[in-house]
């Protein structure tokens, strides 16, 4: 049993095949959180209880010294006691913040239950996991707090969530409700983060703890490209290979919080959930309020461990539908190739060359709708535009299907332009506050997503398209963030459940749309990596990793959103050079190994490409359906970090450990030095494999102790991939 509840020591036992996590029920009353790590077969450790005092109130109900403030809490409250940041905090109808819930009963179950209204984790077989569920209780105003924890055993993941359910009288508002809290003994650790920004996501940006709060967080109304929803505490001799690590990552694609405070004794609390900024929620009797999940995994082995604990989880537990198993098609995007400046002859002689290359899938992206000639109307309007395809869309699907490609389609229809039919016809559909300006970024307002008319009017839209059209393949983009963030249809004490209200009701949409349609490939977007977060997987298996298709750029991000994201969820593409974001001119090689280390694209012109390069592209290609079920769901190893120097590589192995790819990149070259040479990661020692295309031939040991040479490259931004093969003998 992954789940035990040691009645006699008072001691719940949460195990997986490599990790223990343990809390004990302090005077049956409090959570404690006791331990969490490398997995111990006896789990009392009742010896590691200390600093509590059992709270016991004199006739008075004056409450005695406290010893809440210095308790590892599992779910800690606000106003009696513990003076560290809350879980949560609950105003009640006489205006008081201070809440009391203590611990009532609890259960352990089988399988795993879905989250209402939210993306979460699931389960094929109800003997893949167990469930404990704690109910804790306020008396006084009767708000009741399940807390639930699911033990994944072999996947080494505990997941946990929190609903509140109002069982008084009288109103409540929840002012914060966080999904995890882990208290530390101690706060000797590097907290690591993705941060960055549009272009520039996926920056691994470590730190070490200090005394006092230290937080990632987004605002903005989406998950965001400034700060993904995870954080991972080192400790200072972790490193990719070695040292304990703790990951959280947030199942949840808006406002969200990660802090750790270090409080005056040296503990170190960790905290995930929606961000309390600008968050209320109105809970009435009997109304209860889900919280999203918090993915939690620890690793004794290093980041690179933890990562692919994230990237099995996440690719066979979250990732869901017809294309999660499936290796993921080969696309051509016309969107650098043409941007809003297309014809429907156009569109076909880009297809026409990809079918001759190779190439699976053609993307029309931005510009077929409305009257939308650049980004300044039309969003909102999703009718073809007929002077640019006069045979419409459903003749240019069929005769680019007639090529031997599929067709896929750009849609954002989160947005809303105020040149178009929609906005002119309903402007109360937008975010906005009465009175105040609406602030136009790209062009464009924010739909309400928290209206369920707004919902249904676009569900309709982009289903009538899709049942129309022969679609495989859809682009959902959101290029700007939230302002004015308010409801025309919510009453005022509600205005702050807005931004949360959004995204039940995006999620809805997306689970409606992509249930209707499973044989489409969905991908989502939000100028590039503004929204890559594992709550939108759960909707769409693949995203758009970054708008920025430079080469050298993405190795940056595309090696830090490795860290908890599998390969087979990023979008890469060979894009023309100069490059459009950065004038970079690199070899059709090196951005071709770039791109294949992801789900390989193409955005470019490939009309405008000389015969060679175009004979280079079929080569990469062919290349590219040979290893792609290895990239796609294969075991990533990440060997030279593009941050850390002037070279980056990675490596990918076939679960079997019979197939290898090895892609190694020089950023800049220098005069005068000697070839050095890439130890490998995760070959199996006692295998020999040869290197395809060569008569060399090692050993698995010999690979990954001793290493492979680097051979000589010449010039800036170069690059070589290897083939691993296992042989006989």
């Amino acid at each position: 049993m992954s789940i035990v509840f040691d009645e006699k020591n008072q001691n719940f036992n949460l195990s997986t095949k490599d990790t223990s996590y343990i809390i004990h029920l302090a005077a049956s009353q409090f959570l404690q959180h006791v331990y969490w790590g490398k997995r111990v077969n006896g789990f009392t450790l009742n010896y590691l209880l200390r600093y509590f005092n059992e709270n016991k109130c004199d006739s008075d109900g004056i409450r005695d010294e406290l010893g809440l403030d210095v308790l590892p809490q599992e779910y800690p409250s606000y106003g009696i006691g513990d003076l560290r940041s809350p879980a949560y905090q609950v105003c009640l109808e006489n205006g008081s913040t201070v809440t009391d819930a203590r611990y009532k009963g609890h259960s352990i179950s089988l399988g795993k239950e879905a989250l209402e209204g939210l993306p979460s984790s699931y389960v094929e077989d109800i003997s893949e996991a167990q469930t404990l569920e704690i109910e804790l209780k306020d008396d006084l105003c009767g708000l009741k707090i399940l807390l639930s924890y699911t033990v994944f055993e072999n996947f080494n993941v505990i997941v946990r969530s929190v609903k509140f359910i109002n069982k008084g009288n009288e109103n409540l508002k929840l002012l914060r409700a966080l999904s995890a809290n882990v208290d530390f003994d101690d706060y000797d650790f590097d907290m690591l983060q993705l941060s960055g920004a549009w272009g520039r996501e996926f920056d691994m940006t470590k730190r070490p703890l200090v005394r006092g709060s230290q937080s990632v967080e987004s605002r903005r109304g989406a998950s965001s490209a400034q700060q993904n929803p995870f954080v991972a505490l080192m400790r200072k001799n972790a490193d990719e290979d070695t040292g304990d690590v703790y990951g959280f990552s947030f199942v949840y694609s808006g406002n969200f919080l990660a802090n750790v405070e270090v409080e005056q004794f040296g503990s170190a609390r960790v905290q995930m959930g929606i961000n309390p900024f600008d968050f209320g929620w109105l809970l009435k009797p009997q109304e209860t309020f889900q919280c999203p999940e918090t993915i939690m995994v620890y690793s004794d082995a290093g980041l690179g461990n933890m990562s692919r604990i994230y990237h099995k989880f996440y690719r066979q537990r979250l990732c869901r539908g017809t294309f999660r198993d499936k290796e993921r098609p080969i696309l051509i995007n016309n969107w650098e190739g043409t941007y809003f400046d297309f014809t429907e002859t156009k569109l076909k002689d880009i297809a026409s060359e990809a079918s001759k290359v190779g190439i699976e899938l053609f993307v029309l992206d931005d510009g077929w709708f409305g009257h939308r000639d650049n980004d300044r109307s039309s969003l909102g309007d999703w009718q073809v535009d007929l002077k640019k395809l006069p045979n419409g869309l459903d003749n240019l699907a069929k005769s680019i299907n007639q090529m031997g490609l599929k067709f896929g389609l750009w849609f954002e229809p989160e947005m809303v332009s105020p040149d178009s039919d929609l906005y002119r016809a309903h402007p109360d559909w937008c975010l906005h506050i009465p009175g105040r300006d609406r602030t136009l970024r790209r062009h464009q307002l924010v739909l309400d997503f928290s209206r369920e008319d707004v919902c249904e009017a676009i569900t309709k839209m982009i289903i009538d398209t899709l049942s129309t059209v022969p679609i495989a393949y859809v682009k959902w983009d959101m290029n700007r963030n939230m302002s004015e963030v308010g409801s025309a249809l919510l009453e005022p004490e509600r205005q702050r459940e807005t931004a949360h209200r959004y995204m039940l009701g995006l999620y809805k949409v997306l689970d409606t749309i992509t249930s209707s349609f499973p044989d489409i490939l969905f991908e989502s977007c939000a100028s590039g990596g503004g929204r890559f977060d594992a709550g939108m997987l759960y909707y769409m298996p693949q995203t758009w990793t970054s708008d920025d298709t430079d080469a050298i750029e993405r190795l940056k991000i595309q090696y830090g959103a490795s860290l908890v994201y599998p390969v087979i969820t990023m979008s890469s593409h060979v894009s023309a050079v100069p490059n459009h974001q950065v004038s970079r001119i690199t070899s059709l090689t090196t951005r071709a190994n770039t791109a294949m280390s992801g789900n390989l694209g193409f955005e470019l012109d490939l009309t405008k490409m000389t015969d060679n390069d175009k004979e280079k592209v079929k080569e990469h290609i062919k290349y590219y359906k040979q290893i792609r079920k290895i990239v796609q769901f294969g075991d990533l190893y990440r060997l030279k970090n593009p941050s850390h120097g002037n070279e980056a590589a990675w490596m990918f192995i076939s679960q079997d450990k019979t197939e290898a790819i090895v892609n190694y990149f020089k950023i800049l070259s220098k005069c005068n030095y000697k070839l050095s040479v890439l130890k490998l990661k995760g070959l199996d020692a006692n295998k020999r494999y040869k290197i395809d295309g060569t008569t060399e031939i090692y050993g698995g040991d010999e690979l990954m102790y001793a290493g492979l040479i680097i051979p000589e490259l010449k010039g800036d931004f170069q690059s070589c991939s290897w083939r691993l093969k296992e042989i006989d003998g």
